[in-house]
């Protein structure tokens, strides 16, 4: 097991910012950690990678307690903080290898050339990290956090402030990544979670409140069946929709536009399009709708 957490609480002052959180994560796993602002998720990433103790529980990484063998669970460990905390005065080159010696590495010139090329930052390794754009300072904190091959990655907010260019790129390296180790990814942009995550844990107030995958999530929260969205170029009346075996409900959603769940693996399509021919109207759109991750979160944080 990777990451294993127990019964973890953490308190500040009065407040109980974690509340007996369990889960763990095995090898080859990528996992979106999700949460509203406030939630516990930058505090539980904190008490995984060492830089602050639980009030009480038990955490291990890679089977070392990060409290009782903390050495060697930090080195299991590589942390992308969600504030990239980067030497802007450096060269990229210069503060990769700054960074493998820290970590003692051998052959540090050639894990540095290979960090680089790992992460696509060939055509700026001679910059300096302050003339980067945030996607290429992005990738620099990616490759300082893998320097040391670690078995675990922590990535908080990787995507933040990118464009959309950057966005495909970055997440395609992380979906990369998670085939040889453990990733643990915190963002807010359920787009991140919905491409590169099989997973997801989500907390809200300190208490963990959905841990499935993303597959098993949609199925659960989407009801008891698949949606359908339809659009016709004339009126269709509710009743006549909820005549059709197979269509659980419907809500109108638009002029002449429908939601329409259907029961298990029922197929209805046919079926509306025979109403429609016998209501003299044209079907101008139908498409299956799959429950969004964002709609997920939005169900299960909201109080």
């Amino acid at each position: 097991m990777s990451i294993r957490v127990n019964e973890v609480v953490k308190i500040y002052g009065k407040q109980r910012a974690l509340n007996g959180v369990s889960f763990s994560i095995d090898k080859g796993e990528v996992i979106g950690f999700l949460g509203p602002n406030g939630a516990g998720k930058s505090t539980m990433m904190k008490i995984i990678t060492g830089y602050i103790p639980p009030t009480s529980g038990k955490v291990s990484v890679c089977d070392f307690d990060i409290l009782e063998s903390s050495p060697e669970a930090r080195r299991q460990i590589g942390y992308l903080p969600e504030h990239n905390p980067l030497y802007l005065d450096m060269y990229v080159k210069e503060y990769l290898t700054f960074t493998a010696e820290i970590y003692k590495m051998p052959q540090v010139k050639k894990r540095v050339d290979e960090m680089i090329d790992r992460v696509g930052l060939g055509p700026e390794a001679h910059k300096k990290i302050a003339a980067l754009s945030k996607g290429y300072r992005q990738r620099v904190g990616l490759a300082q956090s893998m320097i040391h091959d670690p078995k675990v990655l922590i990535l908080d907010e990787p995507t933040s402030g990118l464009d959309p260019n950057q966005l495909v790129e970055i997440r395609a390296l992380i979906k990369e990544l998670g085939k040889e180790k453990t990733v643990m990814l915190s963002t807010h942009i359920m787009q991140d979670v919905e491409a590169v995550c099989s997973r997801a844990i989500i907390v809200n107030k300190g208490n963990i409140v959905a841990d499935r995958s993303t597959s098993e999530l949609r199925i659960e929260m989407g009801g008891d069946g698949q949606g359908l969205v339809v659009e016709f170029s004339g009126r269709i009346e509710e009743k006549e929709l909820l005549s059709i075996n197979g269509v659980a409900g419907v809500l109108e959603i638009g002029k002449n536009t429908w939601r329409v769940r259907v029961s298990g693996n029922a197929d209805v399509r046919l079926k509306i399009s025979e109403l429609a021919v016998e209501k003299g109207v044209v079907v101008l759109m139908l498409r299956q709708e799959e429950q969004r991750m964002e709609d997920i979160f939005k169900a299960l944080t909201n109080s």
